[in-house]
């Protein structure tokens, strides 16, 4: 038994956001049908592909475990698919435009009337205002929802992360959203509407900037370098470059090798309680008592002398060193690890984070697994699926056709071009 087994999820997604809300719920054992246009799918199947003729790894890292089945929803008969699915499905996602499903035929009061049990997720850009009707894609999100005003270094220009927190960080938040309907309408009965907006969930996720956009009234902001640098502070929080968020200071220094690897640094937070061990290991346990270091206020306008000499020291080891020697005596570190590194790490491996998978025209590539493990419910993560490959098999094991009512729905139009001999 898988957690969600059982559970029908009509996946209207396409590219990042509503694939990975579908995505996560498919390794957790739903059954995921994913519609897509006759003979085109989604549009991600053919971005930025690097093998010939092959679905791109865009699609496939976000499309395992799922059903595809082609549809033509403006058809007469692919309308009448469409109504059968929501009459058999739990859950319909769509990050479509806003008004699209409504102009399709499928208000929410129509859906209602099919499947009163329907729970319809939706992923927007904006929730309802002056913007609802915005586009929004992953670094419009980011840039609205706070992030990129807080990332960066003070007096540069606004920066992006390279974490998709507009795009997967809200289907993650939908993903929740979606469970939690799901175990209401247990008890009630109905189902409802879920929705996530993108600059909601990065809002979401910049709540400690939100925390100290409030801090400001009472004050400077401490423990950002800024203040131990004498720099005023204005209306609004400031990009704090590689300083910790938590209160400790923190920096990314330089370790061994950096003048010719680009990720040959670490993260070092120079946290209160283990202020004496850090004194000891780089060489200066004087620090330890001497007036101006030994407490955490003392060395507020002095952060800079003291990450420089911490960073004299991690330069003289590895990115890893640094780690073996640090972590025992309970200074938190952390090396910077790059795509490839993640991408080879054995404990990832083990763990399921990272996985091979082999794709019938790609060949074999390196995935992300599920990230949340659950005890009793293992993740097997399954190929992507090809355009339409399951169009019969839907059509046939969850939907019922059969016979002339299937060779009628095959010959419409309204599910593209199938496989007569697997439809026989």
């Amino acid at each position: 038994m898988k957690a969600l087994d059982g559970v029908k999820i009509l996946d209207f997604t396409h590219v990042q956001s509503g694939p990975t809300c579908t995505q996560l719920l498919a390794w957790f054992g739903a059954d995921v049908i994913k519609v897509e246009r006759p003979g085109v799918g989604d549009a991600t199947r053919k971005q930025l592909v690097d093998v010939p003729g092959a679905d791109s790894l865009y699609f496939t890292m976000l499309n395992h475990n799922k059903r595809s089945i082609e549809l033509n929803s403006k058809n007469e008969t692919g309308k009448e698919v469409l109504t059968r699915l929501i009459e058999t499905c739990d859950v319909m996602v769509e990050n479509f435009a806003p008004g699209a499903l409504d102009r399709m035929g499928f208000t929410w009061e129509r859906i209602q009337e099919i499947n009163p049990r329907m729970i319809l997720a939706s992923i927007k850009g904006f929730g309802p205002g002056k913007y609802e009707d915005c586009k929004v894609y992953e670094n419009v999100a980011q840039c609205a929802g706070g992030a990129a005003s807080t990332t960066g270094f003070l007096g540069g220009v606004p920066t992006v992360t390279g974490a998709q927190i507009g795009d997967s960080g809200t289907g993650l938040h939908l993903a929740l959203g979606i469970v939690t309907a799901l175990y209401q309408r247990e008890t009630s009965g109905r189902g409802q509407k879920v929705s996530a907006a993108m600059q909601d969930g990065v809002l979401n996720l910049c709540r400690v900037k939100l925390r100290d956009q409030q801090r400001l009234a009472a004050g400077p902001l401490k423990e950002y370098s800024q203040f131990g640098e004498g720099i005023a502070f204005g209306e609004a929080t400031p990009r704090a470059g590689n300083d910790s968020g938590g209160g400790q200071p923190g920096r990314i220094l330089k370790c061994k090798g950096w003048e010719t690897d680009p990720d040959a640094y670490t993260y070092f937070i120079t946290q209160a309680a283990v202020w004496e061990a850090i004194c000891d290991v780089i060489g200066e346990p004087e620090w330890k008592t001497k007036p101006g270091y030994a407490t955490p206020p003392e060395r507020l306008d002095k952060l800079n002398e003291v990450f420089d000499r911490i960073e004299q020291w991690t330069m003289t080891k590895t990115k890893f060193e640094v780690m073996e020697i640090c972590n025992p005596l309970n200074i938190p570190v952390g090396p910077i690890l790059s795509m490839k590194e993640l991408m080879e790490d054995d404990g990832l491996r083990e763990t399921g984070t990272i996985v091979d998978v082999d794709h019938p025209e790609r060949g074999r590539y390196v995935t992300v697994g599920c990230p949340v493990k659950l005890s009793d419910s293992p993740v097997e993560v399954v190929r992507s699926p090809l355009l339409g490959e399951h169009t019969v098999e839907v059509l046939t094991d969850v939907l019922g056709y059969g016979g002339d009512d299937l060779a009628t729905v095959i010959d419409s139009g309204a599910v593209g071009e199938v496989d007569k001999v697997a439809a026989e």
